[in-house]
């Protein structure tokens, strides 16, 4: 089974998935920790969730995930700006919810979710 990166999204105040929201995965290098990785950020790709608040295909798979730090970023500001139930918020703290993390095998499912209110986040390793 070759590896794969997923996500999905789920807006925790309205019960619901999220549709919509633009996510981008950029692969930051080769080694764990904070600063300097040694290399310039690649954007892997961007996407949209569908109305399940998941991306159609993997995020990565296969030949082209390779061991090193991800980060996901969600654009979660566009969501609570255009979501009738949260009209009352003018603005959410988050504008960008940034997820890093360490691919280590990369013949493993990684499932990054993203679960989402207008006042804070949550994410977890999904299955």
């Amino acid at each position: 089974m070759s590896g794969r990166i997923t996500t999905h999204v789920l807006d925790l105040a309205g019960g619901k998935p999220v549709e919509g929201i633009t996510i981008e995965l950029w692969y930051l290098g080769e080694q764990a920790g904070g600063g300097d990785l040694g290399q310039s950020p690649k954007l892997v790709g961007a996407y949209r969730t569908n109305k399940d608040g998941r991306v159609d295909q993997p995020l990565l798979e296969g030949d082209g995930l390779r061991p090193g730090v991800y980060e996901l970023i969600f654009a979660a500001g566009d969501f609570f700006r255009r979501t009738t139930h949260l009209a009352a918020i003018s603005e959410s703290l988050f504008d960008y919810i940034p997820i890093r993390f360490h691919i280590r095998e990369t013949g493993e499912h990684y499932h990054v979710p993203l679960l989402v209110a207008p006042g804070g986040y949550s994410t977890y390793r999904g299955s």
